[in-house]
């Protein structure tokens, strides 16, 4: 699954919701009507940095890449900041404890021709057993909560105007890549489907130049690709301003739109989307919710005091909602004051963020009790993954 931007935990909703300015509006949205072809969709890059440095249990890589281990447990995924030259993505377990972690280096900074800032997924996607995250060169490394690791692929390279964005299916089979060529009235997008491993049954499925470009959010299951509408570029502030706002479940053989989950302006995507589904927000005055099944279909409305963020949990028991104050649930489970979660580990523990100030927590939705975690960064998902 993909995942959305964030703020380390601490940071109080506000400044969530407030990181730059939406797009200039400009072209019809992405799948609104027939496939484009990519014409020459980009390859794979050949190269390939070093393998990650990896600690965890049992310690080391392993000589051969190993199949995918099926997760027995339930695992948050941290990934740090994308400012330094380097970053560590951590596995993280209920009981707050780091079971494995890797570092690699970070992708450039990429840029609308110096205009505007360009509008990127975090480099990672988690599948139904690992976490896969991308680095300086464009390979693409894997890690499992058993501590194996090795390189998956690779994508096409970063640049200051260039970045390949990806989502891998539960299954470990199949990678989806975006490809964005930034400039200073947007990007020129690309989207292809290949094999995980080796390359083989490529798919050049969609192209488009514009203001708006899109982020491969997840799979829901191993048939439906699930690709988030976003601005392009953003030099601003406003709430939901450069995200996902608008979800796509497509055909991920032929690019064609089966459902759209949320409305760009009316009705924007609040939050990343979980095997039970989404919640889009009223884009007017933010007082209501509608949490969205993976059909588009409205399982029920929420009252909301405001903008905040909103995360379905995995099995579909409850809703969390970020605000200034804390995270709230719907009926059955405590408010949490001071913790501001940033995805679900289970239907009965969320994860918060944090950095050298403020350290990460998990907590129980059941007791409310918090525990340390012995690492920094941002949320990147959980595992298992998987729409």
């Amino acid at each position: 699954m993909g995942t959305l931007p964030y703020i380390s935990a601490p940071s109080k909703a506000a400044t969530l919701l407030v990181v730059a300015a939406i797009a200039a509006s400009c072209s019809v949205g992405p799948f609104g009507g027939s496939n484009k072809s990519a014409g020459h969709s980009p390859s794979p890059s050949p190269s390939a940095s070093a393998s990650p440095q990896v600690t965890g249990t049992p310690s080391g890589a392993p000589a051969s890449t190993p199949a995918p281990q099926p997760v027995t447990g339930a695992y948050g995924v941290l990934y740090g900041s994308q400012a330094a030259s380097s970053y560590t993505v951590s596995i993280i377990g209920v009981d707050g404890k780091v079971v494995a972690s890797a570092q690699v280096g970070t992708p450039p900074v990429a840029s609308c021709a110096n205009a505007a800032a360009a509008v990127t997924s975090p480099p990672l996607s988690t599948s139904s057993s690992r976490v896969y995250f991308e680095d300086a060169q464009g390979a693409v490394h894997y890690l499992g909560p058993d501590g194996a690791t090795g390189t998956a692929t690779t994508v096409p390279a970063p640049s200051a105007s260039r970045r390949a964005m990806f989502s891998v299916s539960p299954d470990d089979s199949r990678i989806a890549v975006i490809v964005d060529d930034f400039n200073s009235s947007g990007a020129a997008t690309r989207l292809y489907v290949e094999n995980l491993t080796g390359g083989g049954n490529h798919l050049d499925l969609f192209s488009q130049t514009g203001a708006f470009s899109l982020w491969p959010i997840g799979w829901h299951g191993t048939n439906n690709l699930v690709l988030a509408k976003t601005p392009a570029c953003t030099q601003g502030g406003g709430p939901f301003c450069c995200g996902p706002r608008e979800l796509h479940v497509v055909d991920p053989a032929t690019a064609t739109r089966r459902f759209t989950l949320g409305d760009y302006s009316s009705c924007p995507i609040s939050g990343p989307p979980s095997p039970s589904g989404v919640v889009c927000e009223n884009g007017t005055d933010f007082t209501q919710g509608k949490w969205l099944n993976w059909t588009a279909g409205t399982v029920r409305t929420l009252a909301l005091n405001g903008p905040a963020f909103t995360y379905v949990s995995p099995g579909g028991q409850f809703v969390a909602f970020v605000d200034n104050n804390g995270t709230s649930f719907t009926i059955g489970a405590p408010t949490i004051a001071g913790m501001f979660a940033c995805t679900w580990i289970d239907d009965n523990h969320v994860l918060s963020g944090g950095d050298a100030q403020h350290q990460p927590r998990v907590a129980n939705t059941t007791t409310s009790a918090m525990v340390p975690v012995a690492a920094q960064g941002d949320c990147g998902g959980r595992l298992p993954g998987g729409l």
